[in-house]
């Protein structure tokens, strides 16, 4: 990876980016969020999966509200941050391959939002979520909005989004928005392991669930029933869908790594 790209590594397969570090209280990091949507744009096909992660003590305590206090014109800098943040939103949202977060101390604001994209969401016994927006007289931004009611269902939603709710890590995981806990230690190095052990998987059969859990927001169940059928018969006659039921039938562990380029 090039300077250029100071707040994104790709390794194994593995797409990290930092979307947050100690400086400025965990804030949302502007510069890793263009550098992860730019990522995602001219990496492509070598990403197996992609890692967000927040290098202090914190996941992300949101937006720079001290930023939001020193613009001239508050609007716009607000929504310059929000334009260059659905960016990187609408590039994980698009993305083929799952996406992890590893989710260690607050996750806030904009870093709430992440949570709600991430395919897989692991954090520790002292995580904790909120909203953060009405506390600072703000309006969500960066999907939350749309994602936490289809992973929580709109009454909950409702009332964690207008009352400002903090979530404790149990409650969160209870609530399917983390999707389970390991030691507080251990968050980071438990979503990197998970992340490469995804980027060396059916890479394909991961792309046909996105692709059909993508398709199910609009879809009836009839429609969904069509493309679960033509998706399957893609996969079966797909190298990773043969080396999977070779591997069953011959009563050994599938290899998918010979099917990577990266």
């Amino acid at each position: 990876m090039t300077a250029e790209y100071s707040k994104v590594r790709l390794e194994d397969g593995v797409l990290s980016i930092t979307i947050s570090t100690a400086d400025h209280g965990a804030s949302l990091d502007s510069e890793g969020v263009a550098q992860g949507t730019r990522a995602l744009t001219e990496l492509g096909d070598r990403i197996g999966s992609i890692l967000l992660r927040g290098t202090g003590p914190n996941f992300c305590a949101g937006g720079n509200v001290r930023g939001f206090a020193a613009a001239p014109d508050r609007g716009a800098h607000v929504a310059d941050v929000a334009e260059n943040f659905h960016g990187l939103v609408r590039a994980l949202d698009a993305a083929r391959v799952p996406i992890v977060a590893g989710v260690q101390g607050w996750a806030a604001g904009a870093g709430m939002s992440l949570v709600c994209l991430a395919d897989i969401a692991l954090g520790g016994p002292a995580t904790k979520l909120r909203p953060a927006y009405p506390t600072i007289g703000f309006t969500p931004d960066g999907g939350m909005s749309w994602t936490l009611p289809r992973i929580v269902g709109s009454g909950r939603a409702r009332e964690i989004l207008l009352t400002d709710s903090v979530l404790g890590a149990d409650e969160a995981a209870r609530l399917g928005i983390l999707s389970r806990l390991v030691g507080d230690d251990l968050v980071q190095d438990e979503a990197l392991r998970l992340a490469r052990a995804i980027a060396v998987g059916p890479t394909s059969a991961y792309e046909g669930i996105k692709t059909l859990l993508a398709e199910s927001r609009t879809n009836s169940l009839d429609r969904q029933l069509d493309a679960e059928a033509a998706s399957i018969a893609r996969a079966a006659n797909s190298p990773a869908g043969r080396e999977g039921v070779d591997a069953f039938v011959e009563k050994r562990r599938a290899d998918f790594a010979p099917l990577h380029s990266h």
